[in-house]
């Protein structure tokens, strides 16, 4: 499986400024390859590449390995495009949002991500230090700042090309690494996570994610925000953006958690993991207007997303399940009913009189789907006679 380690670089002012210049460069030079293959309705990169590649090297001063990035980042662009249209993510044919996308050439930020093969770019990583190509002459021994477990990741897995990247003012290597799987084990037994709002997760073992911090940090921010959206100036407009990509990596970094607690368990313990399955839960559910931008918002594909990634490196089977009426539904007696869910953080079964948080109910409903589901999963096929 891949997975990107991003190490932060610490140039110069000078090396900097290099920097900069050679971001710009390619982005200016991916422009143009990118006119190019709108206007003659080309993709192929072999193509782009025979009409693009010498005009490119002398009018923007590139050397030639990235010369041939350049092409290659637009030939991607395009891919991806074709496969957002492909899976709907812009709508249907007539939709706005396709038609503006498809109606002009991909265009390219002034300091958009650049990727460098290993001719471009040296690791040296028991210096901590980089070596890399730029429209100024190759830049040697740029430290950077990283964890031993990312040094030992990046020296045993790194795998094909590195993203130079700017980010507020501070630059970043992201590295693509190729992490070896561990083989699936056979589950003993599976356990249940309930995702939701004010508990972010919560386990059929009764442990508890809570969300309410989270919540009063997302609270806050959005009064910061809408008093920088009141000023209507660029530099408000700048630090609201600044703000939600924060927000952003907080709840991200939120989310590593929960995955890395929750696997863990189920590693050290031989069980399975249980999801609902959420995909169309926001077309499913109908909210309060006050609620709705709290669910549009919430991180929910994102923990799947993790959990199932961290998973397949320990070997942890994952398994989605049907997510209707897992916290209005009695585990004992299978009493189904909204009545049974009195509040939204209680649950107490109107025929067998079970009681207790709704969101562990939910869990261990999760849990008992799935061994259901496993059994069924893992039923020998009849032989012939």
């Amino acid at each position: 499986m891949k997975l990107a380690v991003q190490v932060r670089l610490l140039p110069t002012q000078a090396h900097a400024s290099a920097l900069a210049a050679t971001l710009r460069a390619c982005n200016e030079a991916a422009d143009v390859v990118s006119r190019v293959a709108f206007e003659q309705d080309t993709k192929s990169r072999n193509e782009l590449q025979k009409q693009c590649y010498h005009e490119i090297k002398d009018r923007f001063g590139l050397s030639a390995q990235p010369a041939v990035r350049v092409v290659k980042k637009v030939v991607d662009a395009y891919a991806t495009l074709q496969a957002n249209i492909r899976a709907g993510n812009l709508g249907g044919a007539k939709s706005t949002r396709r038609i503006k996308a498809c109606s002009k050439p991909i265009a390219f930020r002034a300091h958009a991500a650049q990727p460098f093969d290993d001719r471009c770019l040296s690791w040296q990583l028991d210096a901590r230090t980089v070596s890399i190509w730029t429209t100024a002459g190759r830049l040697r021994d740029i430290p950077f700042a990283g964890s031993s477990e990312q040094l030992r990741t990046l020296r045993e897995h790194r795998r094909g090309e590195s993203d130079l990247v700017v980010r507020d003012g501070m630059w970043f290597l992201i590295a693509t690494c190729e992490i070896p799987e561990k083989p699936l084990f056979e589950p003993i037994d599976w356990i249940g996570v309930d995702r939701g709002i004010s508990n972010l997760a919560t386990t059929s073992d009764l442990e508890n994610f809570q969300g309410r911090r989270l919540q009063r940090y997302r609270r806050w921010y959005a009064r910061k925000r809408a008093e920088l959206q009141a000023k209507r100036t660029k530099s408000a407009t700048r630090r609201v953006k600044r703000r939600a990509r924060r927000e952003q990596r907080h709840a991200t970094h939120i989310n590593h958690r929960i995955a890395k607690d929750i696997v863990a368990v189920a590693e050290r313990t031989g069980r399975g993991i249980a999801l609902e399955e959420l995909r169309g839960i926001r077309d499913r559910v109908r909210l309060h207007r006050r609620q709705r931008a709290t669910l549009s918002s919430w991180p929910f594909h994102q923990l799947e997303r993790h959990i199932t990634y961290k998973s397949r490196r320990a070997g942890v089977p994952v398994l989605l399940v049907d997510a209707h009426h897992t916290s209005q539904m009695c585990p004992r007696c299978k009493h189904t009913s909204r009545s049974n869910r009195p509040t939204r953080d209680s649950f107490s079964c109107r025929q067998c009189g079970l009681a207790g948080p709704a969101d562990v109910v939910a869990a261990v409903n999760i849990r008992d789907r799935a061994r259901r589901a496993w059994v069924l999963v893992n039923v020998p096929l009849p032989t012939a006679a």
